[in-house]
């Protein structure tokens, strides 16, 4: 009997023992690199490549190369940074909330979720740090350093303070976790290899011997790190709202942001979740254990989260018409109906209708359209950071100050940069790290009752 998810589809296919498990999932380790790879490779380091040109360009010139104005002091770096936060937001909920909940379709597609977490957050940083200017000179001032250090302490009541402990929180707890995960599966690579290959992995292991007070321990440490997570999920994001939020520009002195913009982030960073998975499921041969299933469970949750959204951007209408405040009302009627009503209504179709389609059980469950549903999805999240940071400041209290913003190759090489640096990291990741927890998975071979042999 396979072990079968709420939506009746099988959590793994094929009948796997806990030998093939061990085996399927550890060549690609083992193996040599598959021409899909070195493809993939080469197109990720070549965006990183050309990227960095346009990183280059920006520290040595300063970010007047941007296409930045008075008016709108944040556009293209802010809307990437935002954008970035959102795509991690995915593994920590997959690893950490939905291990609480002992939800078993998490483990075949956790380990992936949490790289990219740690790919994604590491992008995003690079965002406020380039946008220092001098970043060797000052970056360091972003930090609780005292007076003694020759500078003025930080504004601790500044959101973009408050920004700082919490991605810097999140990718801590999010890099330890992802890692403990990871030393099971390092040990049982190491028991195969020989030679610098057992070394390296043994070295990685931590000396993991596999006993009953071993595993006890991983376990326990595992429930920890997840009931730290957990709340992490709602507040970094949360946060990141806040540097709008508490501002009082029309479009952005709003409550809604703060739940609005954790929904969003999940619904983005599932959808790239499903992107990367279905890369890594065709490119890997693992379709056994990145089912269709895990597939659709996943769907399900960008329909969930898609309908939030577009329930927040209604109620964005509504109070700005309810509030009586001639300035927000504007605002928002400038979104859809300004010059960039192109960004708004791009923002609308991707997010808001595309996901609906997942209602029908053959979209959400065929490969091919939910991998062009889940582009389309965060496309239509950029556009959705674009819409709410440009929107809002092009067109101010001061007619006198209106301003457009039109990004520059160097705006576009950055992000390309970040597009290289994460597909690399990710395609490194996926080739010498196991892509899916093994341990894990062989627990749902044995709570199965096939019969199983080791």
């Amino acid at each position: 009997m396979q072990v079968t998810s709420s939506v009746r589809e099988p959590l793994i296919t094929g009948g796997k023992t806990l030998k093939d498990v061990t085996h399927d999932i550890s060549r690609q380790v083992e193996g040599k690199p598959s021409i899909g790879w070195i493809l993939g490779l080469l197109v990720s380091v070549g965006a990183l490549g050309l990227g960095g040109l346009a990183l280059a360009a920006t520290l040595w010139e300063g970010i007047g190369m941007w296409g930045l104005n008075k008016t709108i002091g944040w556009a293209w770096d802010i809307t990437n940074f935002v954008w970035w936060v959102g795509i991690g937001h995915a593994g920590t909920l997959i690893s950490a909330v939905l291990l609480l909940f002992r939800q078993k379709w998490r483990m075949a597609i956790n380990r992936a979720a949490e790289a990219m977490t740690i790919f994604a957050v590491i992008c995003a940083a690079m965002f406020p740090i380039i946008h220092m200017g001098r970043p060797w000179v000052g970056a360091y001032w972003a930090l609780p350093l005292p007076n003694t250090w020759g500078s003025l302490w930080v504004n601790f009541n500044s959101p973009l303070l408050w920004d700082v402990f919490a991605i810097s929180t999140y990718f801590s707890v999010s890099l330890v976790f992802w890692y403990i995960g990871l030393i099971p599966d390092f040990a049982t690579i190491r028991d195969r290899a020989t030679g610098l290959r057992k070394t390296i992995y043994g070295a990685l292991a931590f000396g993991w011997d596999g006993a009953a007070k071993t595993w006890s321990r991983y376990e326990s440490v595992a429930l920890i790190l997840a009931g730290l997570a957990t709340p992490l999920v709602l507040s970094v994001h949360t946060i990141v709202s806040f540097d709008f939020a508490t501002s009082v520009i029309p479009g952005w002195h709003t409550t809604i942001f703060p739940p609005y913009f954790v929904a969003g982030a999940i619904f983005s960073g599932f959808a790239m979740v499903l992107t990367l998975m279905i890369i890594t499921r065709k490119l890997f041969k693992l379709e056994d254990y990145i089912t269709i299933g895990h597939i659709e469970l996943m769907n399900i949750v960008i329909i969930i989260t898609g309908s939030i959204v577009g329930i927040a951007y209604i109620t964005e209408f509504f109070i700005a018409w309810y509030s009586g405040v001639a300035p927000e009302q504007y605002a928002f009627v400038n979104r859809a109906f300004g010059p960039y009503w192109w960004a708004y209504w791009a923002m609308m179709t991707c997010n808001v209708i595309s996901p609906q389609l997942f209602w029908f059980k053959k979209i959400r469950t065929s490969i091919v359209l939910t991998f062009i549903l889940s582009i389309v999805v965060n496309i239509g999240m950029w556009f959705e950071r674009f819409v709410i940071i440009v929107t809002s400041l092009h067109r101010d209290f001061l007619p006198s100050s209106w301003a457009m913003f039109y990004p520059t190759w160097a705006d576009v090489g950055v992000y390309l940069f970040t597009f290289g640096l994460f597909f690399t990291l990710f395609l490194l990741f996926a080739k010498f790290f196991p892509v899916i927890n093994m341990a894990e998975v062989k627990s749902i071979v044995k709570s199965s009752s096939e019969k199983v042999t080791k």
